[in-house]
């Protein structure tokens, strides 16, 4: 099939030249439309190498409509993980509720996808990398606009001028950072902590996924194939940010590991591997929030400019989503003022709808109380005879342009 999205609006002028920092999934995403609508693409990435690894992520609603359009839906179903269980486990490691990930999720069977992220990153730079320029083990220094353009100094030292800049560089983007200030003033707490990393599977667990909780604490194991590793996640409710730990290995194991002395379960073997893991993650559970994307010629794009949090489930689906709205503003649009504003109307609800399905400590997997822990379990152990739900409008809320297939 050829893939379809974002016109061309070929004109005579030159290739407009675009930078974008981040190589994970929006930037390549990104990448892939403005080479197709005539843009001369750069992507820099911090790293040495396309980023491997990392928690399995979703696709769904319109993204799956976006990775259609891009040609690689039927790679993703290849690449699609189908758990097959979700157990849910009571303080004393007993079974509250074992279910299909469909009922817990929700979504429409075979539409949505799971895959690990490190495959999805793989597929997007594939796809771009014969036609983009990368720049690995190098990230931005300094922005500087004119009116001609912005001029960027590399920290490997080199110096360009780009037409226009683009951060898809996570939550803690150094571009919105130089660009718009301090990330305390974009970041919207959410109530939790958490800390993920792998370890051997020890435990005979294949294509599962095991939650344990007590109010304001979960433990969570998942084996996304029969492989010997798992991915563990121990995630728990505190009401202001642990501020003095989040640069710190050492004070977040201490943290991670005080917080849970005395749980049941596998719990302590969780904590015994994370103080030996080597890819230990710690953050806060948080989203960005902020009025607008753009200041002159550079704009954020995904989880840097409205990072919902993984308790919305929707942090890859917003990335890929944005990537082509954006793109397809700068295909309608030479003038990138112009783009940008169109840019923000045309995702801006939906991303306040996704970004809405949780609040501060109302996640409804990680209760924080003893009674909202007992509605939950009601409400899992009715999903074993309940029809399964349908997906959250949240996630297909959002109907994209249709487009000619391009030329």
């Amino acid at each position: 099939m050829t893939p379809t999205g974002p016109s061309m609006n070929v004109s005579a002028t030159r290739k407009r030249k675009v930078l974008i920092s981040g190589a994970s999934i929006s930037g390549p995403a990104l990448a892939y439309w403005l080479h197709r609508s005539g843009c001369a693409v750069t992507v820099v990435e911090k790293a040495g190498a396309p980023r491997d690894g990392g928690y399995p992520i979703d696709v769904r609603g319109t993204a799956t409509e976006v990775v259609r359009r891009m040609g690689i839906l039927p790679q993703l179903r290849d690449a699609h993980i189908d758990t097959r269980r979700c157990t849910f486990l009571d303080a004393d490691g007993g079974e509250v509720a074992s279910l299909t990930s469909r009922a817990v999720a929700g979504g429409a069977e075979g539409q949505d996808l799971e895959v690990r992220r490190g495959d999805l990153a793989a597929i997007l730079y594939a796809m771009v990398r014969d036609d983009v320029e990368f720049l690995f083990d190098d990230s931005i220094a300094t922005l500087d606009q004119s009116g001609h353009g912005v001029d960027v100094t590399f920290h490997s030292g080199q110096r360009r001028t780009f037409d226009l800049v683009v951060g898809s560089d996570g939550m803690h983007s150094p571009t919105r950072e130089s660009l718009f200030g301090p990330e305390e003033q974009f970041h919207h707490y959410l109530g939790y902590c958490f800390a993920v990393f792998t370890m051997p599977n020890t435990f005979g667990l294949s294509r599962e996924l095991m939650v344990w909780n007590t109010p304001g604490k979960a433990a969570a194991l998942y084996a996304v194939g029969d492989d010997d590793e798992l991915h563990a996640f121990l995630n728990f409710h505190r009401p202001e940010p642990p501020v003095d730990v989040l640069r710190d290995p050492g004070a977040q194991r201490d943290l991670v590991a005080t917080v849970f002395a005395g749980a049941g379960w596998e719990v302590p073997r969780m904590v015994n591997a994370m103080h030996d893991a080597d890819d230990l993650f710690f953050d806060t559970a948080g989203q960005i929030r902020m009025p607008h994307w753009s200041s002159g010629r550079v704009t954020l794009v995904g989880d840097a400019a409205y990072a919902p949090s993984f308790l919305t489930g929707q942090g890859s689906s917003l990335a890929l989503v944005g990537a082509y709205v954006l793109a397809d503003a700068l295909a309608r649009n030479r003038d990138h003022t112009a783009a940008f504003a169109a840019y923000e109307r045309g995702v801006r609800k939906f991303v306040a709808m996704n970004q809405a399905l949780v609040d501060n400590g109302a996640a409804t997997f990680f209760p924080t109380t003893a009674r909202a822990l007992e509605q939950r379990n009601t409400m899992l152990r009715g999903l074993d005879t309940m029809p399964s739900a349908t997906a959250r409008p949240a996630h297909s809320a959002l109907a994209l342009p249709e487009f000619a297939p391009m030329p």
